[in-house]
């Protein structure tokens, strides 16, 4: 009787920890990382695919889902009265809508004008969602209920970027960091309970649209944050800067002019010092920090100046959307057009490179998202721009796919084609993935 009451009181134990290891609460996971530790997933899938377990109606978005506490989050856009962005919350199990948040949104002048583009973040009671426009919205998760909200362009007096705002917000601890923009607020913490604004920092042209992460590095808690102009370092509680390396757009062309701001990949960290980040005008860099000095140890990028680098041009690895894997020592990422390339983390030289994640066909902004299978595993799971899951090994040698199937339709026509580029979330043994018509939930147990 007393080892049956240890085994329940254990059990009862390691339920909740286990639920919190299936949720997938914010960008790219848990831990804010990319890695998909859950056990028992399918790295090959049946000869007629994998479960549907549920299709919810939606519209139009570049925003990938959250789960959490059986619950999913997701964000669109529709053109109806002017236009409205929308916040869902869906049932996990079934898809149904339990309760739905929009607010009136004029997409005049956005590019890629297709919906919001940000992942929701939850913590606690709340929901967190920023929308194209710069609309962040603070929610209760239960009822829906807006708590407070802010407007980036009003509150700093401020443009929209080019393409929308597009970093993911950060919680950590009390605090919710945003990249929003303008003189001295391109980084912006807020009390995440009441919206009071505790910090900003930091200036450049654009606010770019890399999302901050949060690394300890020598034992010091660091936000690491890449706007369109440099990579910082800032103490994530009090805003202060800490170090400094420049990396972004250079001026271009006859007359100087400075190219759009395309930091967009979560910048990784590999040896407890080192921060990786790539690009498409200036293809990839890598530094290493001592103490609070940066000091870069490789930079590949176009041997030339040219306005549209096309695949010949670009070095060795210039992501535009995907951020790259990072595992003994190699580099995992897609380039500009569609190719899957491994670089040497240590000399930045490539080491292969195939068209095969999409569909052999070079693709201008070719995309797939990454995820690792498991810590320190060989395998991952890439969510193409046809809507495919396809989960592949890689390593220093190849690229050797193991399985692929269909779960969406390509719906978003850009650059001439129709394209799925939202990030899925990952959770509960599924998938979870959108295109502009629906959101779906695809059963990947083994």
């Amino acid at each position: 009787m007393v080892r049956f009451s240890l085994f329940a009181l254990l059990t009862l134990i390691a339920a909740p920890l286990a639920l919190l290891a299936d949720d997938w609460p914010q960008w790219l996971g848990p831990q804010r990382d990319g890695v998909w530790r859950e056990k028992g997933i399918a790295q090959k899938f049946p000869a007629g695919g994998p479960k549907v377990l549920w299709r919810t109606p939606i519209a139009e978005g570049y925003s990938g889902p959250a789960v959490a506490d059986g619950k999913v989050y997701i964000t669109d856009y529709t053109k109806a009265g002017g236009g409205t962005e929308r916040v869902y919350c869906l049932d996990q199990k079934s898809g149904e809508v339990v309760w739905k948040h929009e607010y009136p949104c004029d997409y005049s002048g956005l590019q890629y004008a297709a919906g919001p583009r940000t992942t929701p973040v939850i913590s606690g009671d709340k929901v967190y969602t920023l929308g194209a426009m710069g609309d962040l919205v603070c929610l209760n998760i239960k009822s829906g209920k807006p708590v407070w909200s802010k407007n980036f362009p009003k509150q700093f007096g401020i443009g929209t970027p080019k393409w929308g705002f597009s970093a993911n917000p950060l919680v950590d601890g009390d605090r919710l960091i945003c990249l929003a923009g303008g003189n001295g607020s391109v980084a912006v913490a807020y009390d995440k309970d009441s919206g009071k604004e505790l910090w900003k920092k930091l200036s450049a042209f654009e606010p770019g649209y890399a999302s901050p992460v949060i690394y300890t590095i020598h034992g010091k808690r660091q936000l690491i944050l890449w706007h369109s102009e440099a990579v910082n370092g800032l103490d994530p509680v009090t805003g202060k800067v800490y170090w400094t390396q420049p990396f972004g757009s250079e001026p271009r062309g006859e007359n100087k002019q400075v190219k759009a701001g395309m930091s967009i990949p979560t910048p990784r960290l590999l040896n407890g010092d080192q921060i990786y980040v790539t690009c498409f005008y200036n293809g990839s860099l890598m530094f290493k920090l001592d103490g609070d000095t940066p000091k870069v140890l490789w930079q590949r990028k176009n041997p030339s100046v040219v306005p549209d680098p096309g695949p010949k041009v670009t070095e060795q690895l210039h992501c535009v959307m995907n951020t790259p894997a990072i595992r003994d020592g190699h580099i995992y990422g897609l380039c500009s057009y569609g190719e899957l390339r491994c670089l040497d983390a240590v000399t930045g030289e490539r080491k292969w490179s195939t068209l095969a994640v999409n569909d052999g066909e070079e693709r201008r902004w070719g995309n797939a998202f990454i995820v690792q299978l498991g810590e320190g595993s060989d395998r991952y799971i890439l969510f193409n721009e046809l809507g495919e899951l396809v989960t592949a090994r890689l390593t220093p040698q190849k690229y050797e796919e193991i399985s692929r199937t269909k779960i969406l339709q390509p719906t978003n026509k850009m650059a001439g084609r129709l394209v799925v580029w939202s990030h899925p979330a990952y959770a509960g043994q599924c998938v979870f993935a959108r295109n502009d018509r629906e959101i779906v939930c695809v059963s990947l147990v083994q």
